[in-house]
């Protein structure tokens, strides 16, 4: 069924029609200044990531499933769909994504599901 499912997609965004997709931004801002902004577009299995701004010169993306959505936190056991990074003023599109969580930073650390960076392990 899921190729059926997107042959009909591809049908119709042929013939000028798209089934919606979903977006997500991420912004951090100090003081009027963006200090990362990031956009990405998931349409007809293909997403697109736009690094718009980065202090650090590149937007660092973590992906996890969509069962390791924001109220599981750091119980989500999964690891991470994609790790990859593009520079400011940049795009990346990949194919054959489908439903996915997007955590995107400034550093190249992976990022947990809850888009933070790991916690230390204090040792005794």
């Amino acid at each position: 069924m899921p190729k059926f499912a997107a042959l009909l997609q591809f049908l119709l965004a042929l013939g000028g029609c798209a089934m919606g997709g979903t977006t997500y931004t991420h912004r951090i801002s100090q003081d009027g200044h963006d200090v990362l902004a990031s956009e990405a577009r998931l349409q007809d299995g293909v997403a697109r990531f736009d690094c718009e701004a980065s202090d650090s010169g590149w937007c660092h993306y973590t992906l996890y499933a969509d069962a390791c959505d924001a109220g599981s936190g750091s119980g989500c056991t999964q690891a991470p769909l994609r790790r990859f990074s593009v520079a400011r003023g940049d795009s990346r599109q990949i194919a054959g994504l489908d439903g996915f969580r997007v955590c995107v930073g400034l550093d190249a650390g992976t990022l947990g599901p809850d888009c933070k960076p790991p916690r230390d392990v204090a040792t005794p």
